[in-house]
């Protein structure tokens, strides 16, 4: 090969590298200073106050919540009771039905003591994008807490801070219990990041279902 396709086939490489990295990076610096690691000194005392709790799905396990998704309803009930919420938006997928994330997410919560009058579930959040604008177009979201693992943070911040929402993010740093599945996932932000760049800032796309309009969620916030 000569010299001058060997340069080609190089700068291509690059360019490559850099558009892998670019959604990645644009999440990272679009979420800087609306990140907040739990389980920190103080964490809660960072967190500024929101209208509701977004908390995202994760998996269920012999219809339970995932490990995972535990830890994150556990981090939403603390900032309920610390008064930085006013609401719970439980958001995950209920495309069948043998499977229902938002249920469990409920129920779940309501054993820890919850009210249930707090809790708006929202039974289309098929992805991060499809919950972030459904919190902001369907149940009429201001400003939301989004509450995950430190790994899908920036992209769970930035998709919510490109679907119009004032947001603000909670994240476990699961590498302390899970170490393996956290380094999986993580390596899965590179394509799912891609997706949600050209959901959010390409495309602009509407989420699976993107209606009907539902008035739950800012009765709760009004009530409080």
């Amino acid at each position: 090969m000569s010299r001058k396709r060997l340069r080609r086939l190089y700068q291509a490489l690059v360019a490559l590298s850099v558009l892998a990295i670019a959604p990645l990076t644009w999440a990272w610096l679009d979420s800087s200073g609306h990140r907040v690691v739990a389980g920190t000194p103080g964490w809660l005392q960072q967190v500024p106050a929101t209208q509701a709790a977004l908390v995202l799905g994760a998996g269920l396990y012999a219809g339970h919540p995932s490990p995972m998704l535990a830890v994150r309803l556990d981090l939403a009930a603390q900032l309920y009771r610390a008064g930085k919420v006013k609401a719970l938006l439980l958001s995950g997928d209920n495309s069948r039905k043998d499977y229902d994330e938002p249920t469990a997410m409920r129920d779940y919560l309501l054993a820890k003591g919850v009210p249930a009058q707090v809790m708006i579930l929202d039974y289309a959040g098929f992805d991060t994008w499809d919950s972030c604008v459904r919190a902001r177009k369907v149940f009429g979201a201001g400003s939301v807490t989004v509450v995950t693992q430190l790994f899908h943070l920036p992209r769970a911040v930035a998709l919510c801070r490109k679907a119009g929402l004032a947001t603000e993010g909670v994240g476990d740093d699961s590498t302390r219990q899970w170490p393996t599945a956290t380094y999986s996932y993580a390596a899965r932000e590179f394509f799912a990041a891609a997706k949600g760049f050209a959901d959010a800032v390409v495309l602009r796309s509407d989420p699976t279902f993107p209606g009907p309009r539902e008035t739950s969620l800012e009765r709760v916030i009004a009530q409080r």
